[in-house]
């Protein structure tokens, strides 16, 4: 099994390899991603919707961690399309299966292109709320605008994601159509809004 598990985390469940490979040994599973908080105890990750801001999105992200927003989804295991590389388990098998990350996505979209390639493979990824971590995210990185190198980098990642992706981000079948695209926190969609 391969663990994925950014240095900008902090553990704080002592059981969570476990938890995790409890998921990640069934056949049927690709990726199995955790809960992400940000410091202030709301949610940074609880799984990844396809179209969300446009691209791909985090939903919840800010909600309270324990809030029984849209049916106490944060709260139980969930299928997604795709979840987060920053904390996920996966099989090797699986891993090499479908070449493991692609290096032209150095930095943005290759743990959801990983996850979606897991998709076409057949193989649904998880999110589990059993492990918990801190995540203080883009420490080590550092903000995708912030220098002209990284700006364009960030631009022609997003050019191949969605190039690459289409069809995905217009239709993900782990989400709810009427729900909105805008608004991660399980708004109802307003006809007014276009999926890019």
């Amino acid at each position: 099994y391969v663990i994925l598990l950014n240095n900008d985390t902090e553990v704080l469940n002592a059981n969570w390899l476990t938890q995790m490979l409890g998921w990640a040994k069934q056949p049927e599973v690709g990726a199995v991603g955790v809960k992400l908080l940000f410091p202030n105890d709301t949610i940074q990750h609880a799984g990844v919707v396809m179209g969300l801001n446009g691209i791909a999105g985090h939903f919840l992200n800010c909600q309270y961690q324990d809030s029984g927003i849209y049916w106490h989804t944060l709260n139980g295991s969930t299928n997604y399309s795709a979840v987060t590389a920053a904390c996920f388990m996966v099989a090797k098998s699986k891993y090499t299966q479908v070449g493991g990350f692609d290096e032209e996505l150095a930095v943005e979209f290759n743990d959801v292109d990983f996850c979606l390639k897991l998709g076409k493979a057949g193989y649904r990824n998880i999110y589990t709320p059993e492990v918990v971590l801190y995540h203080y995210e883009s420490i080590s990185r550092g903000h995708p605008h912030k220098t002209k190198e990284s700006y364009q980098r960030h631009l022609k990642e997003i050019g191949l994601f969605k190039q690459r992706w289409e069809y995905e981000i217009k239709v993900d079948p782990y989400y709810n159509p009427h729900l909105s695209r805008v608004h991660s926190d399980a708004k109802l969609r307003v006809k007014e809004e276009v999926i890019l």
